[in-house]
């Protein structure tokens, strides 16, 4: 089984812009988009309606947020959100139940600028450590997206200027350790220990995506029962459409 994940920045914008060649490349079972800005009423679009199983997440605010997993596996069962009232309105979680484990869609937020956010994104990290190791005492969990965090020096190329910086803060590198310690595995960092350089955002000021001056912050985590399961683990670095890249996970 191989699943996908891909900030799209803009659903809409990226279908024109490739991705249906682009994910049928990467030849997935299941793929999960963050960051869609639509409705499903606003999508026109054959290749997304030739999928047989879709669960939309969009904000209520329109333009904003948004997540979408698109499956041709059934699904035994379905939600969105991360039953917080609070944090739900922003649609940033959906998962989906199969046979072996619960794959949750994330797009988790921003802290902002001078991380005005960081109160509230501390919050969303708690509550959504609890969601996820929840389904764990079912279960095992994969959880995927854009997580908006660069985990260790290595998952970013200009740390010693970023500490003080959305998504390589000490806070917001703690609570991520702190979700890895309840029992799940960063996959790629688990098969690629060392590796540098391999990052899946990149912004669009500066020529930062030509020069490879990116964040790793997407990423598909398991429960540690699943590592034995996980064939591969890839950031796929050369498809274009996105500030992000996607990102993707092979099981056994």
């Amino acid at each position: 089984m191989k699943l996908v994940s891909w900030n799209v920045n803009g659903l809409r914008a990226t279908l024109g812009k490739g991705l249906p060649e682009a994910v049928d490349s990467l030849q997935p079972d299941i793929v999960c988009f963050q960051e869609i800005k639509a409705r499903p009423e606003q999508v026109a679009d054959l290749w997304l309606a030739a999928w047989p199983h879709q669960l939309w997440n969009p904000a209520e605010k329109p333009g904003y947020s948004g997540v979408l997993t698109l499956s041709r596996i059934a699904p035994l069962a379905v939600t969105t959100g991360i039953g917080w009232p609070d944090h739900d309105r922003e649609g940033r979680v959906c998962t989906m139940e199969f046979e072996r484990f619960y794959l949750v869609n994330c797009y988790t937020p921003n802290s902002q600028n001078e991380l005005a956010r960081l109160p509230y994104r501390q919050e969303w990290d708690e509550a959504f450590r609890k969601y996820v190791v929840a389904l764990a005492g079912k279960k095992p969990v994969v959880f995927c997206g854009d997580l908006n965090v660069a985990h260790e020096e290595i998952d970013i190329a200009r740390p010693d200027t970023n500490h003080f910086s959305a998504g390589f803060s000490d806070e917001e590198r703690a609570d991520f350790t702190e979700l890895l310690q309840s029992g799940f595995v960063d996959t790629f960092r688990a098969l690629h220990p060392d590796a540098r350089d391999e990052y899946s955002w990149w912004s669009y000021r500066g020529g930062a995506r030509a020069r490879n001056v990116g964040w790793r912050i997407d990423y598909f985590c398991v429960s540690q029962a699943l590592m034995p399961c996980v064939k591969a683990a890839s950031i796929h670095q050369n498809v274009m459409g996105s500030d992000h890249c996607p990102v993707s996970l092979e099981l056994d």
